[in-house]
């Protein structure tokens, strides 16, 4: 790599070590999930206030799904524009409250309505649990904007991570279903579990490692579920269609080549990216705005983004029901 890592994430690494945090991969799905919650308060920022947060359950033929809904004072009140937010931790960990921040923040920053959706996780609930509750909870979403005052016709699915993934594998599904779905957003996106690229190898000494990312699989994964399209996307044989993206790779992760790949292929399916690179940075680093400031420098360009998308203008949005 060319870009050397940027101080910040370096001092995240120093962070780690000094507290003794054993590897992901060492630990059970329960252990891991404690160490992410605790860890998650030294690199978050504070919350930023919102008009309204509301906890409401979506109601799917796969159960009840925890969805979290943040609206900002200003924003639409009947018909606003919507981003469904599928949270990082691959498949394994994060909840609604790990990433409370970074919706909190896209909601005041695009104003969007953000709602956030609480999958099933594994290995309790292995693949396609959390595909089947991130598209149950979208087609819920969908089915009742009027009620959520959301604009069925102005949505954008995104997500971090595992959650990059979930929103690419629901904008193939949607395409499926005929949903007018706006755009995708894909911060470091895994989307190829079928096989290794060379940013596993030479990525290092970080916290997301190929190990790492061998326990997230085996978890999540059944032994021939890595080629599913379904767990990735870049397997799909058609990307053609798929609403507009925004990819954002980091320079020290291993997801980095797969996400590269696939802004690449989705491109040549003639789908508009904007994608964003990162040299300097590690995977996460998006809740780590305490410690990175470039974790605020991408909620700013992506909640640019979303704006541009859902067409929001600069004035209130204010309409009462």
């Amino acid at each position: 790599m060319s870009s050397p890592m940027d101080e910040s994430a370096q001092r995240v690494l120093a962070l780690i070590a000094a507290s003794g945090r054993p590897g992901y991969e060492m630990l059970s799905a329960q252990e891991a999930r404690q160490v992410y919650r605790d860890g998650r308060h030294a690199v978050n920022p504070d919350a930023p206030p919102v008009a309204e947060v509301r906890n409401v359950a979506a109601q799917t033929s796969h159960g009840a799904i925890p969805i979290r809904v943040y609206r900002e004072q200003g924003v639409d009140t009947v018909a606003a524009p919507a981003l469904v937010f599928y949270h990082g931790g691959g498949w394994v960990f994060g909840d609604l409250d790990t990433h409370d921040v970074v919706c909190r923040t896209l909601a005041r920053n695009a104003r969007v309505v953000v709602i956030s959706v609480d999958y099933r996780l594994a290995p309790e609930h292995m693949f396609p649990a959390a595909v089947d509750d991130a598209y149950g909870a979208l087609d819920w979403i969908l089915t009742h904007a009027q009620t959520l005052g959301i604009d069925p016709d102005r949505v954008v699915v995104g997500g971090d991570s595992a959650g990059g993934n979930l929103s690419a594998v629901v904008s193939l599904m949607g395409r499926e279903a005929r949903l007018n779905l706006q755009g995708q957003l894909l911060i470091y996106p895994a989307t190829d579990m079928s096989r290794d690229y060379p940013s596993y190898e030479e990525i290092v000494d970080v916290p997301l490692t190929k190990k790492t990312m061998q326990w997230f699989k085996s978890h999540y994964l059944g032994d021939d579920d890595a080629s599913d399209w379904r767990a990735s996307p870049m397997v799909a044989e058609d990307l053609g269609g798929l609403p507009q993206a925004y990819v954002m790779t980091a320079g020290y992760d291993p997801l980095r080549d797969e996400g590269d790949a696939y802004a690449r292929r989705l491109q040549q399916a003639g789908v508009d990216v904007a994608h964003r690179h990162y040299p300097g940075q590690i995977h996460g680093f998006l809740t780590m705005g305490r410690v990175i400031p470039e974790a605020d420098h991408l909620l700013d360009d992506a909640a640019l983004w979303l704006r541009q998308v859902l067409r929001v203008s600069d004035e209130p949005q204010v309409r009462s029901a």
